[in-house]
């Protein structure tokens, strides 16, 4: 794709997040009533349709765009999501200046991640967002640098992961953010974080169907046993 092309595709799918933000507003609310402050709808839905405003108001290159809306995010979303989305999409951008390709979007899934680890000092298993995020990016990045996949059946795979994770965080209990108040009692209670992060990856894939190339795989699982890396197995045997 060219660059106008791509820009094209970031608007395109800041929109997209948009309206299915929109329409889940108030589930995610309802998420959020049960473990947490019952603002992460509201918060979600008036933060994209303020990044899709700024980003309609900008003509510039892929990194800008998401920049953008990273900078729209943080501006509009209260409380830790901000930084967390926002922030997290600005420090990302940086690794899609030389434009949109397999390379640079394992980067900025992981430079995501790694960001939004940073910032909420949560990691896999305290019911956050990154219990959705971390499967998808390692399975988006290992289908892409291990299997050969291309970007749209590694995005497949990965909103596949990120499924799996949403639904790991409902029977552990919460051990960040309002929601670890409860305790034991929010076991039980899907997190509305992960979902929402679930909710932006099915869109980032619907759009990419619209401009790339390629077979849709939703199964994160792989299909052969993998053998170890020779340079990895420990001199006696691991015994």
């Amino acid at each position: 794709m060219d660059q106008e092309t791509q820009s094209d595709a970031v608007q395109t799918a800041v929109e997209a997040i948009a309206d299915r933000l929109s329409v889940e507003k108030q589930y995610l609310t309802e998420l959020d009533s049960a473990i947490g402050d019952a603002d992460h709808g509201a918060n979600m839905d008036r933060g994209f349709r303020t990044a899709l405003e700024r980003v309609e108001e900008t003509d510039g290159d892929p990194a800008e765009l998401v920049k953008t809306a990273g900078v729209a995010l943080v501006s509009e979303v209260g409380g830790a999501s901000g930084p967390l989305y926002g922030g997290s999409l600005m420090k990302a951008s940086q690794e899609l200046e030389d434009g949109i390709t397999a390379e640079t979007t394992v980067a900025f899934a992981e430079r995501y991640l790694e960001t939004v680890e940073e910032r909420g000092k949560a990691s896999v298993g305290d019911k956050t967002m990154v219990d959705a995020l971390t499967p998808a990016v390692h399975t988006y990045k290992k289908s892409i640098e291990v299997d050969d996949c291309e970007p749209i059946e590694a995005l497949g795979r990965a909103v596949d992961a990120a499924r799996r994770g949403v639904e790991f965080t409902t029977p552990i209990h919460a051990k960040k953010g309002r929601a670890s108040y409860l305790g034991w009692r929010s076991v039980g209670h899907q997190d509305p974080g992960a979902t929402s992060t679930l909710y932006l990856l099915e869109e980032l894939l619907d759009v990419a169907t619209e401009y790339v190339d390629g077979e849709v795989v939703i199964d994160a699982e792989a299909d052969e046993v993998p053998e170890p890396d020779a340079e990895d197995v420990p001199a006696d045997g691991g015994e």
